[in-house]
This record gives structure tokens, sequence and C-alpha cells, in this order.
């Protein structure tokens, strides 16, 4: 399940994901990206994972395809967890992407949000 969060700033998207990802999740937030990046160019993303369990078939493959579109077009993506697989996560998506990745546990979801807004 995937639903919008606040974050303070119009540049940056905010999303709470958590169970399992579905195609309709991706239905559900793919076009919110990519009408912020028609009117700012470029964008940065909170993913805040709670309870997350991973994605179905067709939801990874969803979330490749949306990398490689939307990836030239997101300065930063803070990701914020509470399990340590999250963590490495982060770390294994660097080389897929040109923004700048960073990892957060969940009691520091402020300081992701903060981390996010530098600069705007």
């Amino acid at each position: 399940m995937v639903e919008a969060i606040p974050t303070g700033h119009e540049k940056v998207l905010g999303f709470k994901m958590s169970s399992k990802l579905h195609d309709g999740d991706y239905k559900f937030f793919v076009p919110q990206v990519e009408a912020a990046v028609a009117q700012f160019g470029k964008v940065r993303m909170l993913a805040q994972f709670h309870d997350f369990h991973g994605w179905d078939l067709h939801a990874l493959w969803d979330d490749i395809k949306f990398s490689t579109k939307e990836c030239t077009h997101i300065e930063r993506i803070a990701l914020v967890g509470e399990k340590t697989w999250e963590k490495y996560m982060a770390k294994v998506c660097k080389p897929f992407t040109l923004a700048k990745i960073e990892y957060f546990d969940a009691a520091d979801i402020e300081k992701a949000k903060a981390w996010l807004s530098e600069g705007l």
C-alpha cells in the first residue's frame, strides 16, 4: 500500500509504503511524480517504509520501469525505514540512479525531511 504524506515543500514528494506493493500502488504514485516533474523539472522524494514486505512480481517490474524513466528527474531520495535490510536497500539503489540517496531510521524522519529540503 502507498499513501501520500506531507513533506512541507511542494517539490518534495512523500510516500509511505507498507505491506506488499502491487501494480495499483504504482498507478497511484507514479502520476503524482510525473505531474511534479512536469511542473518543476526536478523533484525530491521521501520514501517511508512501515511494516514493508516488498513487491509482488508486477510491482517489481513497475518499479524497474519507474526507476529507468524518472531517475534523471529525481535529485534526492530519503529512505526512511525500520529494518536493517531497508538500510542496505539504499546502498543497492545508488548505482542505478543519479539521485543522492540517504537512509534514515524511522525515528529520524524529520531529519530526512530537512535533508530533502536543503537548498530549496
